[in-house]
């Protein structure tokens, strides 16, 4: 190989070196690129009939590896060219930066290959998906935190390679006092939302998926990002809300030890209906409905007013959206059944009228029996 490289630069000696330097670099970089397409359409090829995860890991791996074989053509170009100290040291300095870039890139990588393959054992649209969302949640959360990490150690790392650099910090650290304070200070809502992300993966208070009343609004936990949570909510708008939100403010999980729910129907009656009737027919109507999920069906009076007697109905269903179409199922029914069987037991106001007639003749003869007034 120096024997080659000799001849060449003997036959080439016309050229500037700068011009050769560019020559070479400029060949390594075609050749690294005619490298890794030849190796990846073969790897392609390869998993075409095998399982998803082998063809998601050849694309996913696609984009780090071409990095990667052109950081080394670079660097075995910077090694073999005729450069001058200087733009040797310019270029070493650049290589080592995408030295440092190439690492963390491939670090959130495999993390996110692992955590595909991991997630692959849980399926969120089963009717009890309380583990895959235990699962899926901490995944997420503990994925961009680990991915803000290792960008932030990345960064530093880099910025480390430059003397001036290397120098505020050092004496920064040193310094620690005021100037810790107002860094600190400034690095406050970042620090806040990764603690709070953290605390979230660790305790879980929401899980993808989960049914959550927040702010007065019904929704479903869409996504959770290393800064904020998506609430998609029942008329498909989406609520964003910081993550120390859930940290600090109370709120309603309907999922959070189970995805299945009971629904409460109220219904006000007057008092001569049969409760034993309305009693009846709300278990018939449970089942033969398909959204019950056969385990709670109750009918109870639960309080009387002035005129009309309140009667709950608790209905259950297998995750929240089965519960509200089952609630409104039971409604409907129920009341068509009442309308067409018992009219009369709708709410309605009484009116005596013997009592109403005798009251209006004993008005007149109380009047005519009143003193007069001196």
């Amino acid at each position: 190989m120096r024997q080659f490289l000799t001849s060449i630069e003997e036959q080439a000696a016309w050229l500037p070196n700068w011009c050769l330097s560019l020559i070479v670099i400029g060949c390594a970089i075609g050749l690294g690129l005619i490298g890794h397409r030849i190796l990846y359409n073969a790897l392609t090829r390869f998993v075409e009939s095998r399982d998803l995860f082998w063809r998601s890991l050849v694309s996913r791996t696609q984009r780090p590896a071409r990095f990667a074989i052109e950081v080394a053509a670079l660097a075995f170009a910077v090694s073999i060219a005729p450069l001058t100290p200087l733009q040797a040291s310019i270029l070493r300095h650049g290589l080592l930066v995408c030295f440092i870039a190439l690492v963390a890139w491939m670090t959130t990588t495999a993390m996110r290959i692992w955590t595909t393959l991991y997630l692959r054992r849980f399926k969120l649209d089963s009717e009890d998906n309380l583990l895959a969302r235990k699962f899926v949640t901490q995944s997420r959360i503990i994925g961009r935190v680990a991915n803000l990490l290792v960008v932030l150690v990345a960064s530093a790392a880099i910025l480390m390679t430059f003397d001036p650099v290397r120098q505020y910090g050092v004496s920064l650290l040193a310094s620690a006092g005021a100037a810790g304070i107002v860094v600190g200070l400034a690095l406050q809502p970042v620090l806040k939302n990764l603690f709070a992300g953290i605390q979230l993966a660790v305790t879980q208070p929401i899980r993808i998926d989960d049914a959550l009343l927040v702010e007065g609004e019904w929704g479903n936990v869409e996504e959770i990002t290393a800064t904020y949570v998506v609430v998609k909510l029942w008329d498909w708008r989406r609520m964003i809300l910081p993550l120390g939100y859930f940290i600090e403010h109370p709120f309603q999980n309907w999922t959070r030890e189970s995805s299945a729910l009971i629904g409460t129907v109220m219904i006000y009656l007057d008092y001569s209906v049969p409760v034993s009737v309305i009693r009846a027919k709300a278990e018939e109507i449970a089942a033969a409905s398909s959204l019950w999920d056969h385990r709670v069906i109750n009918v109870a009076v639960t309080d009387f007013r002035d005129t009309v007697m309140e009667i709950r109905i608790l209905v259950s269903a297998s995750n929240a959206g089965r519960t509200f179409d089952v609630r409104c199922e039971m409604r409907e029914k129920l009341i068509d059944f009442i309308q067409r069987d018992y009219p009369t037991a709708l709410p309605q106001i009484r009116l005596d009228a013997a009592g109403a007639a005798a009251s209006q003749a004993e008005t007149p003869r109380l009047r005519n029996s009143t003193p007069a007034q001196g």
